[in-house]
């Protein structure tokens, strides 16, 4: 099914979002990869805030190249989610909601999925440039050294998005493989 979405991804929202959904998502987004992530769990461990809400927030697991003149960002196309999946259930026990990557996610991450009503979006990979046009505005918010890996807010719209995995565990990934399967059973 076919579904245009606003953020924020309150619990509600979520919950209509299923496993093989095509979603245009228009809202605010946060970018991160695996050292972002490391350093926010280290900054919740130390018993401090992010440096944004991260209540019903979507992250894209990204690092987008530089923007060339009159461009908001260059190239954002989405980074292999699995190098965030020990971050996760961390994210999510503190509010994330979504997340937007590419790739396989580990059993313990879609239990944190159930358990925290989260969906797991993929964004085609090779496609940064197409994807980086949806991309409307970009601001640097957190860990400039970083480089690519800094903490940015984006506004996004249109974003074309799959469902992988809803906040029920049922996995795109999974189900499609097996119905490929039995369609070769005949």
């Amino acid at each position: 099914m076919e579904k245009h979405i606003t953020l924020p991804l309150t619990e509600e929202l979520a919950r209509t979002l299923h496993a093989g959904d095509t979603v245009y998502l228009t809202g605010t987004i946060y970018t991160s990869r695996d050292a972002g992530h490391k350093r926010m769990c280290e900054t919740l461990a130390e018993g401090k805030p992010l440096p944004f809400d991260p209540k019903d927030a979507t992250i894209y697991y990204v690092g987008p190249t530089p923007a060339k003149p009159g461009q908001v960002i260059g190239s954002a196309g989405p980074t292999t989610s699995g190098r965030m999946d020990a971050y996760a259930p961390t994210m999510m026990s503190v509010g994330a909601r979504g997340m937007i990557g590419k790739g396989a996610r580990l059993p313990e991450v879609v239990e944190a999925m159930k358990k925290y009503s989260g969906v797991y979006f993929g964004a085609i990979g090779g496609a940064g440039a197409l994807l980086a046009k949806c991309i409307k505005s970009a601001e640097l918010i957190a860990y400039e050294d970083l480089g690519a890996e800094a903490l940015r807010k984006l506004y996004v719209e249109e974003m074309p998005l799959v469902v992988i995995i809803d906040c029920e565990g049922r996995n795109l990934y999974e189900e499609g493989r097996e119905k490929y399967l039995k369609s070769r059973e005949v």
